[in-house]
């Protein structure tokens, strides 16, 4: 399974294979199967789990990275050019965007191209 995460967004399991709970948001009693959980950034570190048994995912599923939390975003990285994830804090049945996701536009703030590099 592929997801749109990648180790620049959690680089936690690429560096010291740490564990994270990963499960589906909705219709978690869903039969459990044995994934590969990798994310798209083309390097042999950007894996989650390796046969990890979780409750059945299909195509367009919004899956929870568990307890990442500020720890992970702060290790989080613009690695590839992608752009860094929202967080969301939950707490109990209360569910918070506490930052939103990067914007291309944030990515590349600040940037600019010599005129002697601009296409004429």
């Amino acid at each position: 399974m592929v997801l749109d995460a990648g180790m620049n967004d959690l680089i936690r399991p690429a560096m010291y294979d740490a564990y994270h709970g990963i499960i589906p948001v909705e219709n978690a009693e869903r039969t459990p199967r044995t994934y590969d959980v990798a994310g798209p950034v083309c390097e042999s570190g950007d894996t989650f789990a390796k046969a990890r048994e979780i409750p059945e995912i299909q195509d367009g599923d919004l899956v929870a990275l568990e307890t990442a939390g500020a720890y992970g975003f702060s290790m989080a990285s613009n690695y590839n050019s992608r752009l860094l994830p929202a967080e969301i804090l939950v707490d109990g049945s209360e569910v918070h965007e506490i930052r939103t996701r990067q914007t291309l536009d944030d990515l590349v703030k600040g940037e600019t191209i010599p005129a002697s590099y601009r296409r004429r």
